[in-house]
């Protein structure tokens, strides 16, 4: 019977969003698509959504009741997420780890010696648009691994006195205000130049990171690094999970909702990543990125 509930919740409601599939401990670990196997049976093919889906023992997903099968759309997510109170466990396994070192070490090669061109392209750009008062680059304080904090680089998208105009601009709108305090950023943001709103669409305002994974603060996959003055919004359980790991260039809160979700969210989805991360996760984080860069989904 693995699989009927949720075979009839799609056919009920093809618009669907699963979170979680929980299922019998014999079906734990395995896909979604590994567990049904051949006894899909609806007319439509399987959504590519679900296939990879990692099937939880439903004997240890709190707050559900042990039925074959478990479903948790987005709304009803909040209701089954872990506990605040128990320690998250992070993937540290040793092949991965290394593995993961590897990738970072070619990476922060290869992205430091193409970031020479693009910044003599960028240089220019910035000429032709008038835009080239103040510096190029942009150094920020953030919070990396074990609440260690480091200097975050990137190619420089908005005006100069940045967070002064932005005060000023949500004190003027008390709608944008709200939008902020729940999103930490703004859709329509009027410190943005030209030339960053193309660098962001392009996620290449954040190139100069490869910097940061060549000194060893970055890894090119990991949960963002965050701002310290975004700490208390964190709180201290998202806080000392996320600073268990490298914050990385991409993630999987970038490439699953990254204008869409709000900040609790964000720190949820980070999390996520930091308990399930490995070898196939990352590729698949980072196949999902050079995607959303062709068809221009970067940062709003």
């Amino acid at each position: 019977m693995v699989g009927q509930r949720f075979i009839s919740l799609l056919e009920n409601h093809p618009w669907f969003e699963v979170t979680t599939i929980a299922a019998s401990p014999r079906s734990a670990g395995k896909t979604y698509a590994e567990a049904v196997g051949d006894r899909w049976k609806m007319d439509t093919p399987m959504p590519e959504a679900v296939k990879n889906i990692v099937v939880k023992n439903v004997n240890e997903v709190e707050n559900v009741a042990a039925e074959d099968v478990i479903i948790i759309n987005q709304n009803e997510q909040e209701n089954y997420r872990p506990s605040k109170d128990k320690e998250i466990r992070v993937n540290n396994n040793l092949s991965y780890l290394i593995m993961k070192k590897i990738v970072d070490i070619i990476a922060g090669i290869l992205g430091t010696i193409l970031l020479v061109p693009l910044i003599a392209v960028v240089w220019f750009i910035r000429i032709c648009l008038h835009e080239n008062d103040g510096p190029l680059f942009f150094e920020q304080i953030r919070i990396g691994k074990n609440g260690k904090q480091f200097r975050m680089y990137k190619f420089r998208t908005m005006v100069m006195e940045a967070d002064e105009k932005l005060y000023r601009y949500l004190e003027e709108n008390p709608e944008a205000k709200k939008e902020y305090k729940k999103y930490k950023k703004l859709k329509h943001d009027p410190r943005i130049t030209k030339l960053g709103n193309i660098l962001r669409k392009t996620s290449l305002d954040e190139f100069p990171q490869f910097v940061n994974i060549l000194k060893g603060e970055m890894s090119l996959v990991g949960p963002r690094p965050y701002l310290y003055r975004e700490k208390e919004d964190l709180g201290e359980y998202y806080y000392n999970s996320i600073t268990k790991v490298k914050p990385g260039i991409t993630g999987y809160w970038q490439v699953n909702g990254r204008n869409d979700v709000d900040f609790e969210e964000r720190a949820y989805m980070d999390t996520y990543y930091i308990e399930r991360r490995g070898i196939v996760m990352d590729l698949k984080i980072i196949l999902k990125t050079f995607l959303k860069i062709f068809k221009k989904e970067g940062a709003v």
